[in-house]
């Protein structure tokens, strides 16, 4: 499954949905998957000391449960989440791999999602598609509803990009990178261009897919010691297409 989706994310990167080209100014933004409470309690720790603030796509199926010894958000979260300026995003109601989905099944998972997060936020303005599986029949199911769909293709967005399928960097702890970190930033500060990090917990002993608070706080630190300021996804859109 695992090469199937990643081929599947290869051909939809060839097929733009929405196309668009992003100005020369440089944004980054922090994102959080899924999102295990550690993110909020530990990771939104370091953001406020950074004064950043970031987004977190919410699967609405994992609101206070406890999976596979990871512990997710509650409904206090999203409160403080929101009262700290944070975004929360759309992550999909059941967290599943959205191209081997039926399409009715897709309609009826972001009804869920859109009715769980209704009370918070009205609508979501962002979405990243779960594990990073994309499709072309996914995104286009997907575009209308959000102003910006992310997925887990590795690299910056600079000049003409597909808002249906943003590249990312990923600081999961297994493939966390100081020089491609340092890398990202020097491109976006050469040309301009939206930055983007994803992650899901933070911890010492991180999951597969979890960040130290060492890596978070060294990659916060050092974008911003570049000059390049954080903003939540649905605001740093705004920068990023402006003239």
């Amino acid at each position: 499954m695992d090469i199937a989706r990643r081929l599947s994310s290869l051909v939809a990167r060839k097929l733009p949905v929405r196309p668009v080209g992003l100005s020369n100014r440089a944004v980054a933004s922090i994102t959080f998957d899924d999102f295990p409470k550690s993110a909020w309690t530990l990771g939104g720790l370091i953001l406020a000391r950074h004064q950043i603030r970031g987004t977190y796509y919410t699967a609405g199926g994992f609101c206070g449960r406890t999976m596979d010894g990871i512990t997710y958000y509650d409904e206090s979260d999203l409160r403080g989440l929101l009262a700290a300026g944070h975004e929360i995003g759309c992550h999909g109601y059941s967290h599943q791999p959205t191209p081997w989905l039926a399409t009715p099944v897709l309609v009826e998972d972001a009804r869920r999602n859109a009715e769980f997060l209704r009370p918070f936020i009205g609508q979501a303005e962002s979405y990243a598609f779960p594990f990073g599986a994309v499709s072309r029949r996914t995104k286009r199911f997907y575009t209308p509803r959000f102003a910006s769909l992310r997925g887990v293709h590795p690299g910056v967005n600079q000049g003409r990009v597909d808002l249906s399928q943003l590249c990312t960097i990923s600081l999961e702890a297994r493939c966390f990178s100081e020089r491609a970190v340092d890398a990202a930033i020097a491109r976006i500060k050469a040309k301009g261009g939206w930055l983007v990090f994803h992650t899901h917990d933070v911890s010492e002993t991180p999951s597969r897919f979890g960040t130290t608070p060492d890596q978070l706080d060294w990659t916060l630190a050092r974008v911003k010691a570049a000059g390049i300021g954080f903003l939540p996804m649905r605001e740093a859109l705004k920068v990023a297409l402006a003239a």
